[in-house]
């Protein structure tokens, strides 16, 4: 058996209908890729209560270091109305050179390039110098709680440590070779609830509207800006993604009215911080006077919703100078270091060693009609290959 083809690998994965939290069969297919090769495949479940379990898989392939991880998750998005779709989502159908399925680009096609990079690496040149693991997760895509979270701790308790990590998700804007993500924006999310007097909207003297002051806080929370962005990050942004009094009547001043935000924060803050700032914000505006002559300043809950995603920056040289090389030598473009975008589980990875982040071109992800150029998955393995060839060249050598 052959794994060294990324069309093979990939087609396998897609017909594996893996949507989150469903294993689908995909760990087991990638578990028939990986152990021909000679890796140590275990699987493991994660579990907690309130949430569904998750599979999850964890592969080695050699007992010595230098040791560099490969991570990603098989898990996809749902595909929706799948007679929308151009061909099903889970037939990994091949159309005027594209490979069209759910996960071709997020991020099945990360997973099937780099086994089929090593395949060929191994095949060539035998064993490697260090070691090489899979580190798999069936949760990104959901709430990853039960994922690449607790598999960390589960292999780390184990006694497994990593000198890199590279993350297979999509980061490329347009081509191959456009974009190497070398960090992430932190990621902090809150709710507001403001309490006034109900009443009749003819007599507002009787009442307190709530929402008179709650826009007056949320535009002291959008209206400034944070900051101006720093020299890898830009500016820490927030949106306000909800309003709400729960409210259906026109003639009804509400009780109480709540909102909701998020923002994305660079490396000018921490989250002790920034959320200190926000906090001072809303009690500037609650107790303006202006707004609220003759009364006492408007009352309200501020509440930290989720688990906060911390800001990171990767600043080993070595790996993403080793990274961008490869690409270069393969494509012939310059890659961006990037950190935009959303989180990724590269928030979780950066704890235990160095972390970056390269794929396959983002554009169709979670689309209808998510595909791939085959040439794409040709160039990636290439890149891929090349990069394992430079990483333990330069690791083995320290």
């Amino acid at each position: 058996m052959t794994v060294s083809d990324p069309v093979e690998n990939l087609s396998k994965l897609i017909r594996c209908p893996s949507v989150t939290p469903e294993e689908g069969g995909a760990l087991t297919a990638l578990a028939g890729m990986l152990e021909p090769l000679g890796f140590t495949v275990e699987r493991m479940t994660a579990r907690e209560a309130g949430t569904p379990d998750v599979e999850n898989l964890y592969a080695r392939l050699g007992a010595a270091g230098p040791h560099l991880m490969f991570a990603g998750h098989t898990d996809v998005v749902p595909p929706g109305d799948e007679s929308a779709w151009k061909h099903p989502p889970f037939a990994a159908a091949i159309d005027d050179g594209r490979l069209y399925g759910r996960g071709a680009v997020d991020m099945k096609g990360g997973i099937a390039c780099f086994v089929a990079a090593l395949a060929r690496h191994v095949e060539e040149h035998g064993p490697l110098a260090g070691s090489v693991s899979f580190l798999i997760t069936g949760d990104e895509e959901g709430p990853s709680i039960n994922g690449t979270d607790k598999l960390l701790q589960w292999a780390h308790a184990r006694g497994e440590r990593w000198d890199a990590a590279l993350v297979g998700e999509p980061t490329n804007p347009d081509a191959l070779g456009d974009m190497i993500k070398v960090g992430r924006r932190g990621s902090l999310s809150g709710r507001i609830t403001v309490t006034g007097t109900q009443g009749h909207v003819a007599y507002p003297h009787r009442a307190d509207n709530p929402l008179r002051a709650l826009t007056a806080m949320l535009s002291a929370l959008m209206a400034t800006p944070f900051d101006d962005g720093t020299d890898r990050f830009p500016p820490s942004n927030l949106e306000v993604t909800s309003v709400d009094t729960g409210n259906p009547a026109t003639n009804v001043i509400a009780a109480t009215a709540t909102a909701v935000f998020n923002i994305r924060f660079n490396d000018r803050w921490s989250e002790e911080t920034l959320k200190a700032e926000i906090a001072a914000r809303l009690e500037r505006a609650a107790a303006d006077t202006a707004l609220r002559p003759g009364r006492e300043p408007a009352r309200f809950a501020l509440e930290w919703l989720g688990r906060v995603s911390p800001v990171f920056l990767t600043r080993d040289d070595k790996l993403a100078g080793g990274l961008s090389d490869a690409i270069k030598a393969v494509t012939g473009r310059e890659p961006a270091l990037s950190t935009t975008g959303g989180t990724s589980d590269a928030r979780f990875i950066k704890d235990y060693c160095p972390v970056v982040e390269f794929g396959l071109v983002g554009e169709s992800m979670h689309k209808v009609d998510e595909n791939v150029p085959v040439a794409d998955l040709e160039q990636l393995t290439r890149i891929y290959r090349a990069f394992i060839e430079r990483w333990f060249a330069i690791a083995v050598a320290r």
